[in-house]
């Protein structure tokens, strides 16, 4: 979906992490609607959300078809909550804990300002030491956005790496289809979440995205221990 950069913010002396998406995705996002929705993330500031500093287009030296869109984030020395559960495989249940709790924490800020994440997964949650921070607020929404504008397709979106939610962490609202979801798709995400930080692996898994997708409308996870 994107590619990330380590930069140097030459005005302010400090590092900061780069994320141009692929052209591909650009262009099916479309410049006008992924800048809008990314920039809404502005306004979140919060000791756990990695906050957006900055957006925008490059374009291109020929002044032909659509530009570099980017977005630049804090860097922050760590690794992804993903990263951390291959290494480990599961957590202890206060690890579990903190990370939950900085997550939720997050969340609420957002949910507040009534913006909904619509894509949690441990690929956008840094850990950090004992501090947990979640990324990439916007990017999901945009490409819902566009989906339901008809412009691009779900199926488009997906084969471009870029889903509108991940199958392993979709509530069954997402699951099935329903774009315009609320934060309670943001909390069943933190759920699926908790359960693999303890048990080392998502309560639904299968062979095909729609496979995974099935089970989280009609399976009970089972249960840890």
């Amino acid at each position: 979906m994107a590619t990330v950069f380590l930069a140097h913010d030459i005005k302010h002396d400090r590092s900061v992490a780069l994320k141009v998406l692929h052209p591909d995705v650009a262009a099916a996002l479309g410049a006008e609607r992924f800048l809008r929705e990314i920039r809404i993330t502005a306004h979140l500031q919060h000791p756990h959300i990695l906050t957006l500093i900055d957006s925008g287009e490059i374009p291109r030296p020929d002044g032909t078809g659509p530009g570099l869109l980017y977005y630049v984030m804090p860097y922050v020395e760590g690794e992804t909550l993903r990263q951390r559960l291959t290494r480990e495989g599961k957590l202890s249940p206060a690890d579990t804990a903190r990370i939950l709790q900085h997550v939720l924490d997050a969340l609420t800020h957002a949910h507040r300002l009534g913006i909904v994440h619509r894509d949690i997964k441990p690929e956008n949650i840094m850990v950090s030491g004992r501090h947990a921070l979640v990324m990439d607020f916007g990017v999901a929404k945009a490409a819902s956005a566009a989906v339901a504008s008809d412009t691009v397709s779900r199926g488009t979106l997906t084969a471009l790496g870029l889903a509108i939610g991940t199958p392993a962490y979709m509530a069954p609202e997402q699951a099935t289809g329903q774009v315009d979801v609320d934060a309670r798709a943001d909390l069943y995400a933190v759920g699926v979440i908790a359960y693999e930080m303890l048990s080392g692996q998502p309560p639904f898994t299968g062979t095909t995205p729609q496979a995974i997708l099935a089970a989280h409308v009609t399976q009970t996870p089972p249960p840890i221990a």
